[in-house]
């Protein structure tokens, strides 16, 4: 019996594999982007 559950779990770890290969990784959210001022001397006109 110990076999049969070795080979299961195994079973189960490729299918597992193969969703997220499919259907891409658990849904996570997104980041909120953080604004980062810059200086932008080119654009301005003396």
């Amino acid at each position: 019996m110990d076999y049969i559950d070795q080979i299961l779990d195994k079973l189960k770890d490729w299918a597992q594999r193969l969703i997220e290969v499919l259907l891409g990784p658990d849904a996570q959210p997104e980041a909120e982007l953080i604004p980062i001022p810059v200086e932008d001397r080119y654009r301005r006109r003396p």
